[in-house]
């Protein structure tokens, strides 16, 4: 598995919980704030941690940004440092940026500006992100307490053509099946004997830590 390489900029509550996700995902993430206090706190949790000031282009540069897979860009409520920070990010070629918009003002400026994908706290969750942006399989993640979620899964190629009982997602990950959407239909508590088409879509429900490790064992088989 090819180990993505991210970058996020503002370590609040919903910058935070990204780079712990990606973290737990196995992913290398850089993670930069202006306050050091809130970098320290990090420093053992990332790959890196970094104290800096991202409107300021040759810090960027000197930083290596561009060389980087994906930036978020989870600034607080600063709106002319996240919309400065973005247009450099994009200025300067990084690959793809994500930034965390405050209102729809803020969010039109964004896309103006090129940011790639535009998300708001309220109704994007930094866990969820973190999955969407990891795998392409992941559709969405909804957090049903802090230590439980429902996540749905694009089947991909190993998946196809196997049964519910033949994956036992059940006794190899401690996960549940418990729909299947198939085109415009739903399947709810599917049979074990029921096989997984190509195009399915898993509703899976578990404990976040046995999902991560679904999710983690998911992407070796992408490569």
């Amino acid at each position: 598995m090819k180990r993505k390489e991210f970058v996020v900029i503002g370590l609040g509550r919903f910058g935070g919980s990204i780079c712990r996700e990606l973290t737990n995902l196995g992913m290398s993430v850089l993670a930069i704030d202006k306050k050091e206090e809130v970098v320290n706190d990090y420093s053992e949790i990332v790959t890196e941690a970094v104290v800096a000031d991202t409107t300021d282009e040759s810090v960027l540069k000197n930083l290596g940004i561009r060389n980087f897979d994906h930036v978020i860009v989870a600034i607080g409520d600063d709106i002319q440092s996240s919309i400065l920070t973005t247009l450099i990010l994009k200025e300067i070629g990084v690959k793809k940026v994500t930034a965390k918009a405050l209102n729809e003002h803020h969010e039109k400026v964004l896309k103006k500006i090129g940011a790639d994908q535009i998300v708001h706290p309220e109704r994007d969750m930094g866990r969820r992100l973190a999955h969407n942006l990891v795998s392409s399989n992941v559709l969405d993640y909804l957090e049903l307490s802090d230590k439980h979620s429902l996540v749905e899964i694009a089947v991909n190629q190993s998946f196809a053509g196997k049964t519910i009982i033949e994956l036992d997602v059940r006794a190899r990950y401690g996960l549940n099946i418990v729909a299947i959407r198939r085109n415009h239909d739903m399947i709810v508590s599917p049979q074990a004997s029921e096989v997984i088409l190509e195009g399915d879509i898993l509703v899976v429900i578990g404990s976040n830590q046995d999902i991560t490790r679904f999710e983690r064992k998911m992407l070796q088989e992408e490569d």
